[in-house]
């Protein structure tokens, strides 16, 4: 096969129905983070029956395929996440969720399957490269502390000269790429915060020291750290998502739980952040005779792309699918551990168009009735191969 971008494309819509069905039955049978063991068999056996390709298990549910050309060159890794999420599905579509309570609602079936893809078709092309072609299905990336780390450990990206990575993206319409450098994706840490105080009857409040009045003042307060702490240009999202506290109507707890996230950028902005945090509870509480425990973990790193890298993925859409597709998208403060490999090589994370109002294809990610447009699985299959086209065999 003569590897231009037409007979590429044409070799893609070929194969558009066989990535399809990998995705519905991925998405039938979806597995947690960290128990994706029929999964990385099912990636396990499809790739092995390819041909060509070196496949291993870097970890007990990921899977690596190399494709090694003649020539030395240019070493590429293509990365896809495998992963679903504790949601009971509410599609009724015949390829819906088998596994009660679990579902892909992120679109990690149709990366899985769409690097499938392109695995399938440019396995076949082995004499041409030169370099090698590094195919990563990633395990457990909703879950930190993930699985990209682990394989990093497990030396996935030894030798690695820049590495790609893709997320079918419902909020942005289908007919759209989008590319960007710098900041794409936020640091995702997580806290805990225990507020102690006197517990007793809620008719005589003086006797207590009423934990949720003073919970409540440290949720409030902890946004002047956004809004009055940290400069309006930097990024900083702290959000508390549990408060829980009491058992009845009339009694004051002893105490009140309390957990949230803090999402950012700038690493400077990130490790000031727990200090801040714990100078407001610590001064709330002891202004009110109560004590706390405050606890912070950092999550991954952010998702910074590498200018390079992502000019040569926009010039990649730009001649597989036309200029037209190509926007550049805006930072988002959701997270992901892509950012693992990019410690290890230059790389870019881009978006592909996913939603389609038309088809009613309107549900956010992590949504129970969540899907994606099918047809923007050969948009990722086409520019998966077409970027091996121009790294790896120009």
């Amino acid at each position: 096969m003569t590897t231009t971008v037409a007979t590429l494309n044409q070799a893609v819509e070929e194969i558009k129905e066989q990535v399809i069905a990998w995705r519905r039955y991925l998405h039938q049978h979806p597995e947690l983070s960290f128990h994706e063991e029929k999964t990385a068999q099912f990636v396990y056996d499809t790739l092995q029956s390819f041909g060509n390709l070196e496949v291993s298990r870097p970890t007990q549910t990921s899977v690596m395929a190399r494709l090694i050309g003649p020539e030395p060159g240019t070493v590429l890794a293509m990365r896809a996440d495998m992963d679903a999420l504790p949601i009971t599905e509410e599609n009724t579509f015949e390829f819906a969720s088998q596994n009660p309570g679990v579902m892909h609602a992120c679109g990690h079936d149709g990366h899985t399957a769409m690097l499938l893809g392109a695995a399938k078709l440019l396995a076949g092309m082995k004499d041409q490269v030169k370099g090698e072609i590094r195919f990563l299905f990633q395990h457990a990336e909703e879950l930190h502390p993930g699985g990209a780390e682990e394989m990093v450990q497990a030396g996935v990206m030894e030798g690695v000269d820049l590495v790609i990575g893709t997320h079918l993206w419902a909020q942005m319409e289908y007919g759209k790429v989008g590319i960007s450098s710098g900041p794409v994706m936020a640091a995702p840490d997580t806290f805990w915060v225990t507020v102690q105080g006197i517990g007793g009857h809620a008719a005589i409040p003086h006797q207590t020291i009423d934990s949720i009045a003073v919970a409540a003042q440290v949720v409030t307060n902890l946004q002047h750290i956004v809004s009055r702490n940290t400069d309006p240009l930097d990024s900083l999202v702290i959000s508390v998502t549990q408060f829980v506290a009491g058992t009845t109507h009339n009694v004051i707890p002893g105490s009140v739980e309390l957990c949230g996230t803090v999402r950012s950028f700038d690493p400077a902005l990130r490790e000031s952040v727990p200090g801040l945090m714990e100078r407001v509870i610590k001064g709330i509480t002891e202004a009110h005779g109560a004590s706390y425990t405050f606890k912070y973990v950092n999550g991954y790193r952010p998702v910074i792309n590498d200018e390079e890298v992502s000019r040569l993925m926009e010039e990649v859409v730009v001649e597989t699918l036309g200029p037209e597709w190509v926007v550049k998208s805006r930072p988002t403060m959701g997270g992901e551990d892509f950012s693992a490999f990019q410690q290890k090589a230059p790389g870019c994370f881009f978006y592909i168009g996913a939603g389609n109002q038309e088809k009613g294809i309107v549900y956010p990610h992590h949504h129970a009735r969540f899907t994606v447009d099918e047809d923007a699985l050969e948009i990722g299959v086409k520019t998966f191969v077409n970027a091996a086209r121009k790294i790896v065999m120009g």
